[in-house]
């Protein structure tokens, strides 16, 4: 998940490694700005890593639309993240990238559901080719609810 500190820490990271001074500068803050939740969602990056060459481009076409099949469910409700769309992330070919960038907008009902100890929330994948999901600790919760003020 991303927070205005991970992208602070981003845009300094790609200025000290890049030496673009204050030229990078604009370009980097229009990159990672809209990166920064807005207080009514939470903004997260998926990426697969794979070593491998050909295992990661047979893997990365076999998920073609994984950024459409992520969600956030908070108690009985799910929340598919919207991607990015400062790019397409689908060569013609069917290969999708290897990072998307998501965002979960929510609800005043469902960010004073997600602080909820009571409420079970799960960030899950439901692509037929790529079935996973986890369990939020209460910990991970309270953290991410900061993005909310």
């Amino acid at each position: 998940f991303e927070c205005y500190e991970t992208m602070l820490f981003q845009i300094q990271e790609m200025l000290y490694i890049e030496k673009g001074g204050e030229e990078q500068l604009e370009d980097e803050l229009r990159a990672y700005n809209p990166l920064v939740p807005n207080g009514n969602e939470l903004v997260a990056t998926l990426m697969f890593e794979i070593n491998d060459e050909v295992r990661r481009l047979k893997f990365l076409r076999s998920i073609t639309g994984i950024e459409n099949h992520i969600y956030l469910q908070i108690g009985d409700e799910k929340i598919y993240a919207v991607p990015e769309d400062d790019a397409e992330r689908t060569t013609p070919d069917g290969k999708t990238s290897s990072v998307h960038f998501l965002h979960f907008p929510l609800t005043e009902h469902q960010k004073h559901a997600f602080v909820n100890p009571d409420i079970q929330v799960i960030l899950g994948s439901d692509h037929p080719n790529y079935m996973h999901m986890t369990v939020l600790s209460q910990e991970t919760i309270g953290e991410l609810a900061s993005d909310f003020a």
